[in-house]
């Protein structure tokens, strides 16, 4: 005897799928049997993604997206439901930081940080939002009614880190976004929750892990250790799952315990 959840049928849209844990999400929503919607910058990269996923039997798709556009945020979600369909599934997972002591921080430091973590996240979920909420009151077509947001926050939006203080804000700030979203969205079906994670290992970050200063901040971590991608597989499949309809407005860490 086992248990599964089956996806199929259902169209997810991942931001920030060129790479890292964007990627990652992508392959284990198409695993689960959804069509992906593979959204980012770096079209070429999403290609590469794309033609990977469809070797393995699976269903993908790209759209250009820059999340601190919004004339870009509307076209990409229009296209995405014009070639695959409603958007069923946003993972909202577009990020960037810099590492400065707060009194270095600058304007244009500030505004790169919040413009794509927290202001670009806002406006791709409203994007989405806007249209389950369509459908989700019948003023719009569509198979499935209501939806499942997953913004991608971080254990740094729980617990204030050195050197990234601006990362930590915009992140802190989505989280209170999503349980805003949860509150206003969730009487039409539409299910908002948030991943928080901790330290993982992807190919961005993956050289910092092997220097001096890398290998002290692991041997700080509780268990000595780094996250996988793949250690978010599980979490991620369910929030966006139909079994998961009495979660709503849940900002869980998957940190291994660091926030503690």
């Amino acid at each position: 005897m086992s248990y599964s959840i089956d996806l199929s049928g259902r169209v997810a849209l991942i931001t920030g799928a060129s790479s890292g844990l964007g990627e990652q999400f992508a392959r284990t929503l198409a695993k689960a049997g959804a069509a992906v919607v593979l959204a980012g910058r770096r079209v070429e990269r999403l290609k590469t993604l794309r033609a990977e996923i469809e070797a393995l039997g699976g269903d993908a798709h790209v759209v250009g997206l820059d999340v601190t556009d919004t004339h870009s945020i509307r076209s990409a979600v229009a296209h995405a439901e014009t070639e695959v369909g409603a958007i069923d599934i946003l993972v909202n997972n577009s990020g960037v930081s810099t590492t400065q002591k707060l009194v270095d921080v600058t304007p244009e430091d500030y505004d790169y940080v919040f413009d794509t973590n927290t202001r670009g996240a806002f406006f791709v979920a409203q994007e989405v939002g806007k249209r389950m909420l369509a459908r989700a009151r019948g003023a719009a077509p569509g198979t499935y009614t209501g939806g499942r947001i997953i913004n991608i926050a971080s254990m740094a939006g729980l617990r204030v880190l050195g050197q990234i203080g601006v990362y930590c804000m915009s992140k802190a700030a989505v989280v209170h976004m999503t349980r805003a979203m949860a509150l206003e969205w969730g009487k039409f079906g539409i299910n908002v929750n948030a991943i928080c994670p901790g330290y993982i290992d992807t190919e961005i970050n993956h050289h910092h892990w092997q220097t001096e200063q890398g290998q002290k901040l692991i041997a700080m971590l509780p268990r000595k250790r780094l996250g996988q991608p793949r250690d978010l597989d599980a979490l991620l499949v369910m929030l966006c799952s139909n079994e998961s309809h009495f979660i709503n407005g849940a900002v869980i860490a998957a940190d291994d315990g660091f926030a503690l």
